[in-house]
Formats: C-alpha cells, sequence, structure tokens
C-alpha cells in the first residue's frame, strides 16, 4: 500500500502539500490540488484516517445507540441521524441495547474505548447510569433521544409525550367515550409521562381516574362493564390488543375502540387503520444529531432540552367520522 510520503515524491511536492490537499484545512492552488488528487487516483492511495485521528484527537465517528432499530420509530430516529450526520462529514456507528440495561452499559464502555466524538443514546431502563455519567465525565458529548436522565446535565431530544397522550383522550372523549382504558407495558420516565398524560386528559374532560381501567388487556376485557374505549402507551400493544380482540369476537371500534401512541407504518396496513400520536421520528434524530456536534465544536455552551411536539393522526380503530361515534349518538 503507497504511503503519503511516495504520493508526495511522485507529484513533486511537500508531504505536508498533500495532507493539505486531503484535509482542506490550508488552500491549496487548483494546478497543485489537480496534480495531487490525479496521483492519488493512480496509485490508489488510502489515507490512514485512524493514524490522523490520534495526531488531531477526533475520529469523526459517533456512536448511536438504540433500543431496537427494528422497531420503526427507531429507524426513522437513526435515518435522521445519519443523515444529519453526513452533511457534517461524520460517520455513524449503530448498535443495539435490546432494552437491556447491561448491554447498554457495555456498548457506552466500548465507544468510549474506541474514541468516538460523540455519542446519540436512546437510554434503557436499569438500575443506574453510572456508565453515562463516566462517559460524560471523560469528556465525550453526549445527547440523550427520546428520554432525559435528570441530574446529568446532558442535551436531549425528547418528544411530548404527556400532550400527545392527552391529546387523544381528548378525541376519545370527543367521541362520546367516558370508560377509557390504559394499557402500558414499560416502566420508565417515558411511560408514566404518557400515563400522566391519559390522567390528565381525563381530569380536563372532568372525567375521574379509575385505577382498575390502567391494566393488561386481559383484565379491562373482563371488566364489567368494559371500557368502549383503550388508550395503549406503544403501538406494538395496540396489535396485540387488536388480536386479542378479534380472538374474542369482539369489533374495532364497535366494541371497543382503540386508539395508541406511536404512529409507525403499520398503522395504515392494518384494518381498522390505527388512531395513533404521532412523534416526528426523523426529525427528532436529525436535531439530535445537529445538536450533538454543536456540543462536540464548542463543549462549554448551555445545556439544551427540545422538546418537539406530536401530532394525532386520526384513523378508523377510534370511531371517528362512523356509525359508531358515541357521540353522536
Amino acid at each position: 500500500m503507497p504511503t503519503i510520503r511516495e504520493v508526495a515524491t511522485r507529484a513533486g511536492v511537500s508531504v505536508g502539500t498533500v495532507s493539505n490537499v486531503l484535509s482542506g484545512a490550508v488552500p491549496v492552488s487548483k494546478q497543485l490540488r489537480d496534480r495531487v488528487l490525479r496521483v492519488i487516483q493512480e496509485m490508489n492511495y488510502q489515507p490512514n484516517h485512524l493514524a490522523r485521528s490520534l495526531k488531531i484527537r477526533h475520529t469523526k465517528m459517533i456512536g448511536m445507540v438504540v433500543r431496537d432499530i427494528t422497531d420503526p420509530i427507531s429507524a426513522r430516529m437513526l435515518r435522521g441521524a445519519e443523515d444529519a450526520a453526513w452533511l457534517q462529514n461524520y460517520l455513524l456507528v449503530t448498535l443495539n441495547s435490546d432494552q437491556q440495561w447491561e448491554r447498554e452499559r457495555q456498548i457506552v464502555t466500548a465507544l468510549r474505548t474506541h474514541r468516538v466524538d460523540g455519542i446519540l443514546l436512546t437510554v434503557s431502563a436499569g438500575p443506574c447510569h453510572e456508565h453515562i455519567r463516566a462517559v460524560r465525565d471523560a469528556g465525550i458529548p453526549t445527547v440523550c433521544l427520546e428520554r432525559d436522565i435528570p441530574g446529568l446535565g446532558l442535551d436531549c431530544v425528547v418528544a411530548g409525550h404527556s400532550e400527545g397522550a392527552r391529546d387523544c383522550v381528548k378525541h376519545l372523549v370527543s367521541l362520546g367515550h367516558r370508560d377509557i382504558g390504559w394499557i402500558s407495558a414499560m416502566d420508565d420516565e417515558t411511560a408514566q409521562e404518557r400515563f400522566e398524560g391519559y390522567r390528565h386528559g381525563l381530569q380536563d374532560a372532568g372525567l375521574e381516574f379509575d385505577h382498575t381501567l390502567a391494566a393488561p388487556a386481559a383484565q379491562l376485557l373482563a371488566r364489567h362493564p368494559r371500557p368502549t374505549a383503550i388508550l395503549t402507551a406503544d403501538a406494538r400493544l395496540a396489535t396485540t390488543l387488536l388480536h386479542t380482540l378479534d380472538q374474542r369476537g369482539l369489533r374495532c371500534p364497535q366494541d371497543v375502540a382503540v386508539a395508541t401512541f406511536d404512529d409507525s407504518w403499520f398503522s395504515d396496513a392494518f384494518r381498522p387503520r390505527l388512531t395513533a400520536v404521532a412523534q416526528p421520528s426523523y426529525a427528532m434524530g436529525f436535531q439530535a444529531m445537529e445538536l450533538l456536534i454543536q456540543r462536540i465544536h464548542d463543549p462549554a455552551r448551555r445545556r439544551t432540552r427540545v422538546v418537539v411536539e406530536t401530532s394525532l393522526e386520526i384513523r378508523e380503530s377510534s370511531g371517528a367520522n362512523s356509525v359508531f361515534n358515541l357521540g353522536a349518538a
């Protein structure tokens, strides 16, 4: 493999000139630049980016940790983050934590060891966040995506979880529903915020919160009276609920209306199509990456917490604009 010195010798320039052509740090005349680039192509020279990164203490690589890359929400966030990184000449390395705290700890530690310039992190629920604190204390910029971590002072980009769930309850109430169930399988800050939005939505409508309406699907469907509508904390729970309704011979939305948090590509594929709270996942990933790169270049800047608005995508599963609209009865 040719060296930078051999490229310089064949091009008849100094090693510094070749380096300046590659980095763009110092202007080089068009004539010299074209000559150097022609020789680089002829010799198939590949710069040693690792050696250069050891000198300038930047690898131009960013690590992104997601809970599950096969999840449509995570996939859209990843695409947004990658596009933003690419525009700033950063490469993105993506790893899955599988929502396992120990695996997340090992991944974050490995990224620190491999000298990434920054970390974009969707945090898993776990007993502590000392591994993230260690990365922060080591001076590696870190931005949290989807969830904030209290007490660490990290930049973050999160969705308006509480307001989104609140808007969804308001929609169901507008259709005449009064017994609205809640299903959640998560136990973290995000789930708590969505649950609080559900409770506040009931309060806004003058409805009293009934703790028996916050339960697994089997309990809700066995309850008497059965809730006329159910809001789930994520799309996977909604699809499971629709399957359970079908198994029990119950119709949606005629017998039970369904709405969910987390709009997904399959929301339109199901029948009935799912009414869902949508968070702008691509924009969140893009904005979080921009925030991280700003932090890399300006470590002393003030902490930024961005809350993005959600939107409610109204479809058939909630019974809107149908003969099953209870409010029209």
